[in-house]
């Protein structure tokens, strides 16, 4: 995977970047690691967090379940002056749409069809339970600027809307979001009320964690 053109592309601004290869053996670590630095940020909100990180596990796991590679790339940026938290992941495997056509249901979708379905609840090649990209659109309905989802030669593009165009071509998957840093949400709302991501967050991050008190 070319960083560099990633960087460039979703990043053109940005000047403290955090780059992280992930794998099966490390993803917990990278993950914890990567929203232990939103923690520490005193604008952002903790619901914002509860849901982000729910989602941003979800989009991480895609990578090693789905993808048919065995490591993905991260990639953060928080900006305090825009309170704008940018995430992507990304991996150079088989794409949405031969992932999803090993389901005998989405078997003949075309590579548009299939950015269009892989936001939609419960759709999955069979491997999971196909709530990732669906919860992250979802959350960008509530608190976000954009999601991007790109994937062979067609990009997904949702702010507002959802509109599917041909884009210079990508080997692989790459999933970028923004969100507004500073909005106070409900995240179980985001992940249709099927689990509790506050709870399951604060065991996470906040239990025994010194220094939080910005959060209460």
């Amino acid at each position: 995977m070319n960083v560099d053109t990633l960087l460039h592309q979703y990043f053109p601004v940005a000047d403290n970047v955090c780059i992280e290869l992930f794998d099966e053996k490390n993803i917990q670590q990278v993950y914890r690691r990567l929203v232990e630095v939103l923690i520490h940020q005193p604008e952002v909100e903790t619901s914002l967090l509860q849901a982000m990180s729910y989602c941003f596990y979800e989009v991480m796991d895609n990578v090693l379940i789905h993808s048919g590679k065995t490591v993905g790339i991260v990639i953060t940026n928080y900006s305090e002056e825009q309170h704008l938290i940018q995430i992507l992941v990304a991996d150079d495997g088989m794409g949405i749409q031969a992932s999803l056509a090993q389901n005998n249901e989405y078997s003949s979708i075309t590579e548009p069809q299939a950015l269009e379905y892989c936001i939609k609840d419960r759709v999955s090649d069979g491997k999971g339970m196909g709530f990732g990209l669906y919860s992250t659109s979802r959350l960008i309905n509530t608190a976000g600027h954009k999601l991007i989802i790109r994937s062979g030669s067609h990009t997904l593009t949702a702010n507002g809307d959802m509109r599917v165009s041909e884009s210079e071509p990508w080997g692989g998957t790459i999933v970028y979001f923004e969100l507004r840093a500073n909005m106070d949400i409900d995240p179980s709302s985001v992940v249709d009320h099927r689990t509790d991501p506050a709870e399951e967050f604060n065991e996470l991050f906040l239990e025994n964690h010194t220094g939080l008190e910005k959060l209460w």
